[in-house]
């Protein structure tokens, strides 16, 4: 019930009839990324990764959409298993300034909560957009559900602040690094993650990309860690 609502919540609410979502998702560009290791011997282990970044921007609108999935096994049991997915709409008041409004989705079978949700708004300020260094911050409040792990968890609604970074630093033609920090404090518990990735180009629209990423929660369920990692390795597909 829950997952139907921020989805209907941050796609349909845009979208109308069939000729509008066809409308809707032309002119986006932005990346695919794939992700995957496999090792074999004493220890059995798959681990693989689907990741999904869009933008579209127009005169005084953008549309962002993101959405990513992991997996992971070992010895033929599943260790991993985590979906995400992410709208949100800018609209422009100046230069560097906007306001906007976001919807974000989780479900994670092994991570510090279950599932959980947010939807919100607040304000963003370019601090520096200037190529080769770009520089976004936001800062909003907004209403988040999360559920802690198990069939008997309890799931937490409450109103929460949320404030982002978004980093990125272009090297040169053929080499980026990106570092994306996100905040949500609320009084059941603050949850912070960053994630940091350096891109190198390999050919026309590929790319390889190493990326680093720690989530962490201030309060969980006992027995359950507060801080997650994982490293990233894969290709990365740009659509323009």
């Amino acid at each position: 019930m829950m997952k139907n609502i921020v989805l209907a919540t941050a796609f349909t609410f845009a979208l109308g009839t069939t000729t509008a979502q066809a409308q809707f998702f032309e002119g986006f560009s932005g990346e695919a990324a794939l992700t995957g290791s496999k090792t074999t011997g004493n220890t059995d282990t798959t681990d693989a990764g689907l990741a999904l970044k869009l933008e579209k921007a127009g005169e005084n609108w953008t549309h962002k959409v993101k959405a990513s999935a992991d997996f992971g096994e070992s010895n033929d049991v599943t260790n991993k298993k985590r979906y995400a997915l992410g709208y949100q709409i800018d609209r422009q008041l100046t230069d560097r300034s906007y306001v906007y409004g976001n919807a974000d989705y989780f479900s994670d079978d092994f991570g510090s909560y279950q599932e959980g949700y947010f939807l919100g708004g607040g304000y963003g300020y370019s601090v520096l957009v200037d190529s080769p260094v770009t520089w976004d911050l936001e800062a909003g409040l907004g209403f988040r559900s999360q559920k802690e792990q198990g069939v008997l968890g309890v799931r937490e609604d409450e109103l929460a602040a949320r404030y982002t970074s978004d980093f990125d630093w272009v090297f040169n033609d053929n080499v980026s690094l990106y570092n994306d920090t996100e905040l949500t404090y609320a009084q059941s518990d603050t949850n912070i993650w960053n994630e940091t990735g350096i891109t190198s180009q390999i050919a026309g629209n590929l790319a390889a990309r190493v990326s680093f990423r720690v989530d962490h929660h201030t309060d969980v369920p006992v027995g359950i860690e507060k801080t997650d990692t994982i490293t990233r390795v894969g290709i990365v597909y740009t659509m323009k």
